[in-house]
């Protein structure tokens, strides 16, 4: 990552294939949370999940509210030499969005949400988030790799410290 910051993709190849001969793997970023019983796992882009069409049509909604309400993708986090528009992609599918998509279908607007990530969450997911207990009325918590993250009233208990 700090190579790609620095725009030095060569150096951004080369580490990744030493790393492949290595074995050396990144851990994917996933997340999970509870629902009426059962454990639901969401991966970044993953569309295994049962209601995986429902999920997605959610998000693409959820996506056209944050937008409409001024959200803008913040892609300063995406280390990948891509276009800006596959950079927006690749954020709109984060683990947390489509936990957080699924528990709006499946949730009574009075519970509160609650996911667990086994990574640090992304600022575009922390400012997502934010806009989506704004708009939808919900409380979420987030446990990622380093806090507790409690959103109420477009708000983070973290106060935004990264």
């Amino acid at each position: 990552n700090l190579y790609a910051k620095s725009n030095r993709w060569g150096d951004v190849r080369w580490l990744r294939q030493l790393m492949m001969e290595k074995g050396i793997k990144k851990e994917p970023g996933c997340s999970l949370i509870e629902m009426n019983g059962t454990i639901h796992e969401f991966v970044a882009g993953d569309r295994s999940h049962p209601m995986s069409e429902e999920i997605y049509s959610k998000l693409d909604m959820l996506l056209m509210d944050l937008k409409n309400d001024g959200y803008v993708p913040d892609v300063t986090e995406v280390f990948v030499q891509v276009t800006e528009e596959e950079k927006q992609k690749v954020l709109y599918w984060h683990s947390e969005k489509l936990a957080v998509a699924f528990a709006l279908l499946v949730s009574e607007s009075s519970v509160t949400i609650r996911i667990v990530k086994n990574l640090r969450m992304c600022l575009d997911c922390q400012n997502a988030i934010k806009l989506i207990t704004k708009l939808y009325m919900r409380e979420i918590v987030v446990r990622d790799r380093t806090r507790f993250h409690h959103f109420r009233h477009g708000l983070c208990s973290c106060k935004d410290y990264w």
